[in-house]
Parts: C-alpha cells; structure tokens; sequence
C-alpha cells in the first residue's frame, strides 16, 4: 500500500505538468482480456505519437508483488514514452489473492496478442513490439518473453527489458524461504512446487530468441540482487545474450520513478535497447 500510495503520488504531481501530454493521443479503458475461464475481463491504455508513422512498440507491466497496483499510476511513463515516438501500452492483469500466477501470464500473453491485432491502429508497428516491467511485472514480462509455449507459432516480441525484477527464481526463492520471508508470496504462486517451477524464468532462459536487458538498482532488495546474480550466470552459462545496466544508488522503487523525470538513465537505457535491436533486425 505504501508503494502503490507513493507512485500514485508521482503521478498526481505529473498531471500538473501539461507539456507531459503535448504530441501524443492517449486511448484509455480498452478491453483486451475477455471474462471468461476464471478469468476476469481486463482493460489497457495506449499512448502513442499523434504523428502518423509505423512506430515501435513497448508493453509495459506495472508492478505491485503480484497483489496490488494498476495501469493508471504509470500514465506518466506511457506519456513520456510516447513523446520519445514509442507507442506504449500500459495493462491491467489480474491479481493474487482472488487470481494465481497462471492466470497473470495468461493476460500479459493475451495482451501481447492484442498488440498484434490492433496496434497498427494506433500508430504502432505489429512487427516491432518489446515488453518490459518492474518488479513483479518484469517477472510476468521475463515470462511471458522465455517462455515458447505461450506463442507456438512464434514469438512475436522484439525483446524484453526487465527493470529491477523480481521473482526470476522464484523457484529456489520459495523453496529456500516459503515458510519465512516467502510466505507471503503463496497466495499468488501457490504452495505447488511445480506452479513455483513453472513460472521461475530462469527455466526457460534459451526457449525463445527474445533479446534480453536488466536494470538493476544497487540498492534494491537483497532477494532481488541475489535472483538477478543467478540469472546472469545462468545466462552466461547457456550462452543466452543478455544486456545488463547497474543503477548504483537505485533503491527498488526510485528505478520506477526514475521514468518521471525526463534526463535520466532509465530512458537512454530503454530507448537505447530498442534502437539496437530495431537495427539489427
């Protein structure tokens, strides 16, 4: 609650800043997830240049330990985005406790079909589409970018930037602490060692070919450093491609709300990921 209270914050002192909303059309309360199969019907917003043009594309997942949060405290990022000619997609998706883990990836996935299906309606390129998130929503973006089955007939993501992520080993992480520290994650992943198995993306690190990129806080969360150190080596021991940007002084939160303010790292490091492989494609 205190989190979710501080970014709502963020975002009611950046609707004061009018030119945050100059150049782009923001299209609000799209439904892209239907109710149905226990699930419940979600809604998303799209930012985009007011410019005509084919631009790419960044689905952002907010965060919240996968029980909290919503797409409306990050207008302030899609906007912003926007202006930087990204068209960007901002989701709700359901959350623990009424919804599990499954349920989660599930929407973030229909959300990516979404984009493919409609996004050239709102300037935005179908064959140019990246995910990212923070904290919880990075560990549903890593997912639901490793993970072949979710898209049989290929994956449609151009690459995934996790920032400050949570949850890649959440696999090890519960079986370590599930009884401690861990304990609070159960209602969202379950006390089923193979749902904890099954959403852990470090499982499925060379899966797909989606270009990956972490952003790290020096000051985040001691699990947090721990899970991003084992991913990185496991990356590197599968030979998987992975960029990696280090945030010295970042607590867990400021690498959010880093994205307020328009000269920092965070945008040079997204826009930069995003320009490097819109070229080498």
């Amino acid at each position: 609650m205190k989190i979710q209270n501080f970014l709502l914050g963020i975002l009611l002192i950046s609707i004061s800043y009018s030119c945050a909303f100059k150049r782009i059309s923001r299209s609000k309360e799209i439904t892209y997830l239907q109710a149905g199969d226990s699930l419940p019907q979600k809604q998303l917003n799209v930012f985009s240049p007011k410019k005509k043009g084919d631009y790419p594309v960044l689905l952002f997942v907010h965060g919240g330990s996968w029980n909290s949060g919503n797409k409306e405290i990050y207008d302030f990022f899609g906007s912003r985005m926007a202006r930087r000619k990204v068209v960007t997609v901002v989701i709700d998706y359901p959350l623990a406790p009424e919804y599990k883990i499954y349920s989660m990836e599930k929407a973030v996935g229909e959300a990516v079909r979404w984009i493919q299906d409609s996004i050239a309606n709102y300037r935005g390129d179908p064959e140019q589409i990246y995910i990212s998130g923070h904290s919880a929503g990075a560990h549903l973006a890593g997912l639901v970018a490793m993970k072949a089955s979710l898209f049989p007939e290929g994956t449609p993501l151009k690459g995934a930037i996790l920032n400050d992520p949570g949850g890649l080993d959440m696999d090890r992480y519960l079986a370590d602490s599930g009884q401690t520290t861990g304990k609070k994650f159960i209602k969202s992943f379950t006390e089923d060692p193979k749902v904890w198995k099954a959403h852990s993306p470090i499982n499925f690190l060379g899966q797909t070919d989606v270009p990956l990129m972490i952003l790290e806080g020096g000051k985040t969360y001691p699990s947090i450093t721990q899970t991003v150190g084992i991913f990185r080596k496991a990356a590197e021991e599968k030979g998987v491609p992975l960029e990696y940007s280090y945030y010295r002084r970042k607590h867990h939160i400021p690498m959010m709300t880093q994205f307020f303010f328009t000269w920092t790292r965070g945008y040079k490091d997204v826009l930069g990921f995003i320009e490097e492989q819109s070229q080498a494609q």
